[in-house]
Parts: structure tokens; sequence; C-alpha cells
């Protein structure tokens, strides 16, 4: 009897420090273990759910190893004497029944509720930007622009030698409405820790759809995340995160009929994409010819 409540006293501190660390808020800390941290409100979100089941099954797994080695020890080969065979143990096996059960149904009620704030969509999101991916670039529209040529929203599109831009404003409800044009893309901005398909078809752009607050200013890489065809690997964009002033500043020049580039330089930022670069398309093709012959 002894032993089973100290079998019992181990699996609950176990249980315990689980459940306990699964809640924590482990953002910024030494604990994320290389992790990182996001620049939005909802990567916040993710990296503690992340990070803290990480530091659950690290707690569960050192409960384990501590349990095989105290039997492994206690138990040992001491002679040919054969030990006491116990056929069943009803409370140990009651306890390594429930034990698990209430560890994954901590796991899914945070994970279910990460997931819920992550996709929820705001009733009048601050700013609204259209994605479109194509085979194998991307164009960003500022639907509620008018740019000063014939009247349609201002657009950035990418092309083999340019790198897109998608300018957003940091401390807004950002809502990035994404179709495609041809097969499955993936858009992903690995600072945001969150990545969407973009699926086409039948109401392409309108489950699309997901909502970020950006909380720092800077110049992130942005990638498609889905195998969609031979040059999938030069489908490479930037998010370019400004204050707000800025941000306006740089809607108004595009509207006035400023470039993409000239209207980045106007707002002191540069015109061309810093955080990655196109792919030699060109030595591509030749090497490709190359290998034909």
């Amino acid at each position: 009897m002894a032993r089973r409540s100290k079998l019992a006293k181990v699996a609950g501190l176990g249980l315990l420090g689980a459940l306990t660390l699964s809640g924590c808020d482990v953002t910024g800390s030494w604990l994320s273990w290389g992790w990182p941290e996001g620049i939005t409100d909802e990567a916040a979100r993710m990296h503690s759910l992340w990070i803290g089941s990480t530091i659950a099954a690290l707690v569960i797994g050192i409960a384990v190893w501590a349990l095989i080695a105290y039997a492994a020890i206690r138990y040992r080969k001491r002679g040919d004497e054969v030990p006491r065979q116990t056929a069943y143990n009803l409370p140990l096996e009651i306890v390594y029944t429930i034990v698990p059960f209430i560890i994954i149904a901590v796991l899914f009620f945070f994970t279910v509720s990460t997931q819920n704030r992550v996709m929820q969509r705001s009733a009048d999101p601050d700013v609204t930007i259209a994605v479109n991916a194509f085979k194998w670039n991307w164009q960003f529209v500022y639907p509620d622009t008018t740019d000063a040529n014939g009247g349609e929203p201002v657009s950035t599109v990418g092309s083999s030698t340019e790198i897109p831009v998608l300018v957003v404003p940091t401390d807004q409800t950002i809502r990035f409405e994404l179709a495609s044009a041809d097969v499955i893309h993936s858009f992903w901005v690995p600072e945001f820790l969150f990545k969407l398909d973009v699926i086409p078809g039948n109401e392409n752009g309108r489950d699309n759809v997901f909502e970020v607050t950006v909380r720092e200013e800077g110049a992130f890489v942005g990638r498609c995340a889905e195998l969609c065809g031979t040059y999938h690997a030069y489908m490479n964009f930037e998010v370019r995160s400004v204050n707000q002033a800025d941000y306006q500043a740089y809607l108004a020049a595009r509207e006035d009929g400023l470039s993409t580039y000239d209207a980045l330089e106007s707002i002191g930022q540069p015109g061309n994409a810093t955080s990655t670069r196109p792919l030699d398309l060109a030595r591509e093709q030749s090497s490709a010819a190359a290998s034909d012959d």
C-alpha cells in the first residue's frame, strides 16, 4: 500500500506540473527553447501555447524517466529467487488511464482556445488588404484606395526580378483576404508564427481570411509554404511594417501615382526589399538547358 501511495504522489506531482506550466506565459523568456517570439498579438498567443506544451511534455517526460529509473533500481535482480508476482493493480491502472486523459484534455482546451482567438475576425478591421497568389508571385491590393490612373485600387505586384513589398501599419487590426488564381499556395510570414493555405475554387477568398495586429516596425520575409510548381521557391515577398502616419503617407503617395519604390523612398524607407532578394532565374534556366543538353 505504501508503494502505491508513493506512486500516486509522483504521478500527481507530474500532472500538477504539466497543468501549471501549460498555462504559463513564457513569451520573451529563456524557456522559448529557440522558438521565435513573433511580432503580432496572435503570434504571442501561439508562442505561449507551443512553449507551454513543450514544457509540459518535458515535465511529463522527466516524471516517466524517474519512474523507469525507480523501477529499474528498486526491483533489480538480487538473486535467483523469483519476486512476488502481481497479476492486477487496479489503483495503478486507474491512475495511468485517467492521468493521460486529463493531460490530453488540458492540451486540447488550450489548443482550441488559442486557435479560436488566432482565427477570430473583428466586425470592423482597421485595414483590409487583398492578397492574390499566382504562379509564381504575389499581388497586394489596398481595396480602400484609388490610383491616379484608372480608378483602380492601389496594388503592388511582384515579378521574377522584383520582390513585392507589402506595406502594413503597426498597432492596427489588419485583415488579409487571400485568393489564388491557379493552384494551392500558402501565405507564410515566419515572424507571424502563422501560415494560411490559399485554396482556389468555390468561395475563393471568402474563407481564406485572417487578421493580425503587428506590434513591431521592420522588414520581414514572406514565402509561399506550399509546393505549387516549378518556381515555387521564387515566391518570396516582404512585409514592411511602418507606423500609422507613414502608412497613410505611403498610400497617399501611391494614390498620387508614385510607384511602390518611390512611395517607400518618400517616407524614408528603402524602396527595394531588404529581407530577401530575387533568385537568379536566368541562371536557373541556363542550368536546366545545359542539363538537358
